[in-house]
């Protein structure tokens, strides 16, 4: 038995990880700048809870980013394309990322709320730009049985940089202004720019161009649509019940991200300062979640996905559960690091089996198009549906709240089982 973890666990030292880290890094860090420590921000300047939560309807281009994955999959960019067709689109981004997140920082959220919901709705665009192309870089990068520690690597610079953009953010609040810990968070597009300077195109990368000889514009915007819009959904409707697989993806997280823009709102309701949540939540808390990606990563190669995805998805649920303990318990360090561990612990595990199996579910051919669509999925819950986590926060007790957000894990659970019984995960 531990042989087979052994042998399993020999993939992280591929050299392509390196890469996976950094471009984890790249897409994770954005995601806090519009979300919870947004949230702080807007707290500190007495927005109400019911607008703190539409604030999540600015994070909506996560989950339509497909409608403009196409272009991203397929076409070349002018200027960038000798960079490559993956490189060239995250180069081109990352600079649009910075500038945007740089603009965001010259806001004062209290005075112009609506200006600071306009930005923070463009780096969201940017950011799931982004995530398009970064995703199809990955799942180009390795075979099918590689998928899994692939994601976890990645999700693992996910998380770095989150913490970048979560801990380290609110540890600089103690000692810089908001609008110049901003500023400091822009810089974090620098780490993706040197990665795409130094990396290479994946090897299956199908190296997509224009025909040379000059075509009219309609036979070429025809074949665009065919070989951009049409071939990539066609290809991925013949999966055996491929509405269900869209269900699933849509459930399997509903649970974490229901209560996700209200955790930061919570702690600060239980009396924890920027500096405690820093290090408890996005330090000893990010720390789990690696800890957790890593675990989930050699747990899907050494026993496969289905089992994986049964036992994480009923951890997420659980470990929801131990927020009701934390509500009762108030201003308590060390309470707060046992529930966000315990937390972070299954959420890395989920997310890890989550992508991995998406990852499976596409063809090398559309990864980027059809990724797209089913991370758009993954982050529906979290963009539209917890947008409403606000207005209950404000009608129920915490313990209430959380409560009903650990009850949404069921519905993925019984979808599931009955997939896991049709074999239509296997």
């Amino acid at each position: 038995m531990l042989a087979k973890w052994s042998e399993a666990a020999k993939i992280y030292a591929d050299k392509r990880m390196p890469v996976m880290l950094a471009f984890g890094f790249s897409s994770g860090f954005p995601l806090l700048l519009v979300a919870s420590t947004l949230t702080v921000w807007l707290q500190e300047s007495q927005i109400p809870y019911a607008l703190i939560g539409l604030f999540s309807l600015t994070r909506t281009p996560y989950s339509f980013k497909w409608l403009w994955s196409p272009l991203i999959d397929r076409v070349r960019l002018p200027l960038f394309g000798r960079l490559g067709r993956r490189r060239g689109w995250a180069l081109f981004i990352q600079l649009c990322l910075m500038v945007s997140v740089l603009l965001m920082s010259s806001i004062d959220p209290a005075v112009h709320t609506a200006w600071m919901a306009l930005l923070a709705f463009i780096v969201a665009g940017f950011s799931a730009s982004q995530d398009i192309v970064l995703d199809a870089y990955r799942i180009d990068s390795f075979t099918p049985e590689e998928q899994g520690a692939g994601s976890a690597v990645f999700v693992l610079g996910y998380r770095i940089g989150m913490l970048f953009s979560g801990a380290f953010a609110l540890w600089l609040t103690t000692y810089l202004s908001w609008t110049e810990v901003y500023m400091v968070m822009a810089a974090g597009t620098f780490v993706g720019i040197i990665t795409v300077l130094l990396a290479k195109e994946p090897d299956k990368d199908q190296k997509y161009r224009e025909e040379k000889e000059k075509l009219p514009f309609g036979p070429r915007l025809r074949r665009f649509l065919k070989e951009s819009v049409v071939e990539p959904f066609k290809d991925f409707m013949h999966h055996n019940r491929w509405g269900l697989i869209l269900l699933f993806i849509l459930l399997y997280r509903l649970s974490d991200e229901y209560k996700a823009p209200m955790a930061f709102v919570f702690y600060k309701d239980m009396g924890f300062s920027n500096t405690e949540i820093a290090y408890v939540s996005k330090i000893y808390g990010m720390l789990a979640t690696i800890i957790g990606g890593l675990l989930g990563g050699i747990y899907i190669k050494h026993s496969g996905l289905p089992k994986a995805l049964v036992l994480f998805g009923i951890l997420q649920g659980v470990t929801n559960l131990v927020y009701i303990g934390q509500a009762y318990a108030g201003d308590n360090v060390y309470t707060l690091a046992l529930t966000v561990c315990m937390d972070n612990l299954s959420a890395g595990m989920g997310s890890t089996a989550l992508v991995a199996y998406m990852a499976s579910l596409c063809n090398v051919a559309y990864s980027a198009t059809q990724y797209a669509l089913l991370s758009s999925l993954m982050s529906l819950p979290r963009d539209i549906f917890a947008s409403t986590s606000g207005m209950l926060a404000e009608q129920v007790s915490w313990p209430v709240f959380f409560f009903f957000s650990s009850l949404l894990v069921l519905p993925g659970l019984f979808l599931l089982f009955y997939m896991i019984r049709k074999k239509i995960v296997v």
